[in-house]
């Protein structure tokens, strides 16, 4: 029994070590008693993890903006000021002077105005492939966002249970104190009346177990603090604030489990990382097909207004004679623009269809995966079920045998050893019962985890 309450309680510490400190009980702390769904609930609202994923979020739906804004006119404005020679009607008629020598007191100063707006019609797909790959990229990140809740709620159960499951196991060894104080005191008893099946030596085996049982009461304790520790540490309290879960037992579900099916057919419905595959291969395609797109020009209607004065300059009104300094004049045209380059868009379709086979790999190996998970976990859940069933009827029949070789040593007539190997029994089974329950428990979470369950039941 001992090395085996030894190898429960190690793996119990081992699963709930972590950075958080002990929890202090000083007085001005607020403790905040919560069941598993509250627990989880809280350490949603605080969690880095949470605030990361909101943030990519919120980037990627701002890429949405900047797709969708490139439907709409682009205006390009220029504004100068500046000096320019100065310039007369008479150099130009009735003949145009070949000889106008420069002069700087004829320098004067010119603003001018550029406006240039110009309208989308055709893209050939730049635009909208775009706005369908960052509105995939914005679902995607919505599952990543609700991926990170379910591991969070993972880890909250996990912690959550491992403070149940230390505080069943310094129940058991509890009543394993008691029974040993209950078998010190007859043999005492038999060894003042001096009976014969009175021996020290069962004084002694008996004070040798009940410091052993000590030693698993220090390390059942220990592990409770440190699953509150890190229950505390996960639901980000401060130093003023101490946690408490509301549940009192560690107990077995109600509800019987599912067949192994109707969970891998729900995790395809409802798990993250397949939505985040699904959607991000429509990311991807689309970011193909626009990489694809620079192959064509780009259809657009043009507007142009441009504004000059010069105050030194006469206006010169002829189509024919343009002057960038004293001018005004507009006007609407189609255009067209188009980029050709020696391997440049080749290269970058290659690299974004890189990235979409990639996903598909990715794709093909979650298909595989994810099922194998579930099938663990749901197996896992299974095994733990029917260990908890058995364990639960050997440790009854050990009590009753302890009972019994209990009575049996009382009227003189029975063996201390059995006393002891159904003390032992009992332990073991006992602590068997419980640490099932954990497993199954655990078994459980990591099922929803694995089927994308929700983290928490809506409130109603």
């Amino acid at each position: 029994m001992k090395r085996h309450l030894n190898c429960i309680l190690t793996a119990l510490a081992f699963t709930l070590t972590t950075t958080a400190t002990a929890l202090a009980g000083s007085p001005g702390q607020t403790t905040l008693v919560l069941d598993l769904d509250e627990c989880i609930r809280t350490a949603l609202k605080s969690a880095p993890e949470i605030g990361e994923a909101q943030a990519d979020l919120e980037l990627t739906s701002s890429k949405l903006q900047e797709a969708k804004s490139y439907r709409y006119p682009q205006m390009d404005l220029l504004a100068l000021f500046g000096p320019a020679p100065g310039a007369k009607r008479e150099d130009i008629s009735p003949v145009v002077n070949t000889d106008k020598s420069f002069s700087v007191k004829e320098m004067t100063w010119f603003t001018s105005a550029d406006l240039l707006i110009t309208q989308p019609l055709w893209t050939f797909g730049k635009i909208s492939e775009n706005m369908k790959a960052a509105t995939h990229g914005i679902e995607v990140d919505k599952a990543k966002k609700q991926q990170k809740a379910n591991e969070i709620a993972l880890e909250v159960k996990k912690y959550y249970y491992g403070v149940l499951l230390a505080r069943e196991m310094k129940g058991v060894l509890n009543e394993l104190q008691d029974y040993i104080d209950t078998g010190k005191k007859k043999v005492r008893q038999l060894i003042e009346n001096e009976v014969p099946s009175g021996d020290e030596i069962d004084l002694y085996k008996l004070d040798a177990y009940a410091g052993s049982i000590n030693k698993f009461m220090e390390e059942a304790k220990k592990g409770e603090q440190l699953a509150l520790a890190a229950l505390k540490a996960r639901l980000n309290l401060g130093d003023n604030m101490d946690v408490e879960v509301a549940t009192e037992r560690l107990t077995m579900d109600s509800e019987p489990a599912g067949d192994i099916e109707t969970f891998i057919e729900r995790s395809r419905l409802q798990r993250p990382e397949f939505k985040q595959l699904k959607e991000g291969l429509a990311a991807r395609t689309a970011l193909v097909d626009a990489a694809k797109a620079n192959y064509y020009p780009d259809v657009f209607l043009a507007g142009v207004i441009s504004w000059a004065y010069a105050d030194k300059r006469d206006r010169i009104d002829n189509p024919y004679i343009s002057d960038r300094f004293q001018h005004a004049y507009g006007g609407v045209a189609l255009g067209l623009k188009w980029h050709l380059d020696f391997g440049i868009i080749g290269s970058r379709v290659a690299a974004e269809q890189a990235q979409l086979n990639r996903l598909q790999s990715t794709n093909s190996y979650a298909e595989a995966f994810i099922p194998l998970q579930i099938r663990k976990a749901w197996l896992e859940m299974k095994e733990a079920e029917k260990v908890v069933t058995v364990t639960h009827d050997a440790y009854k029949s050990a009590k009753k045998w302890g009972a019994a070789a209990l009575a049996n040593f009382d009227f003189g007539i029975g063996n201390p050893r059995d006393v002891f190997e159904a003390a032992e029994i009992y332990g073991k089974m006992k602590g068997d019962h419980y640490q099932a329950i954990y497993n199954y428990k655990l078994a459980k979470a990591n099922l929803d985890h694995a089927i994308g369950e929700l983290p928490v039941a809506p409130r109603k």
